[in-house]
């Protein structure tokens, strides 16, 4: 076969053109895309770091709202059984009226403090919520380059956040 013949003749020839392509292939690639590909995979990571602590920092702020409602709470209640023992030192009529009163009052800022503390936390929920999303949605176009809108984003991770 003139095929098999001629391989003795070529075979180091064409052993030296596979070793320069491949040498250039790979040092075009280690020298050229890597450094690009490095960077990228770097910024995305700081991207994700910074969100995951902006996340942090808010649900800590959270649940520093949450620690102060308690307190307030806590000294509503201490003022309230105040209120309540001198009362009863009184007359019976003037004790119960004045005790109304007073857990009337403490339902109201029980109520207005568990209103705070619910649009606090709804907040704080949502501010997470789009934070995670966007960057969910830069994760996916960098990574895939699959443009993804934002209300797919927000309800993958409302999903992945009710869970």
């Amino acid at each position: 076969m003139p095929q098999l013949n001629q391989l003795p003749e070529i075979f180091w020839s064409q052993l030296f053109w596979l070793t320069v392509v491949f040498g250039i292939i790979f040092f075009g690639i280690g020298l050229g895309m890597l450094p690009k590909i490095q960077s990228t995979v770097g910024a995305r990571e700081k991207k994700i770091a910074d969100d995951l602590e902006r996340a942090q920092s808010a649900r800590s702020a959270a649940e520093e709202t949450e620690a102060a409602w308690r307190s307030r709470m806590d000294n509503a209640r201490v003022e309230a059984a105040k209120v309540a023992q001198e009362a009863r030192q009184k007359s019976a009529r003037d004790t119960e009226a004045k005790v109304r009163k007073a857990a009337e009052k403490i339902n109201l800022k029980v109520d207005a403090s568990e209103k705070k503390i619910r649009e606090a936390l709804s907040s704080a929920r949502v501010e997470i919520e789009t934070v995670a999303a966007e960057a969910a949605q830069e994760m996916v176009d960098r990574l895939t380059g699959i443009k993804v809108d934002k209300k797919q984003a927000a309800e993958a991770v409302k999903a992945e956040m009710n869970v």
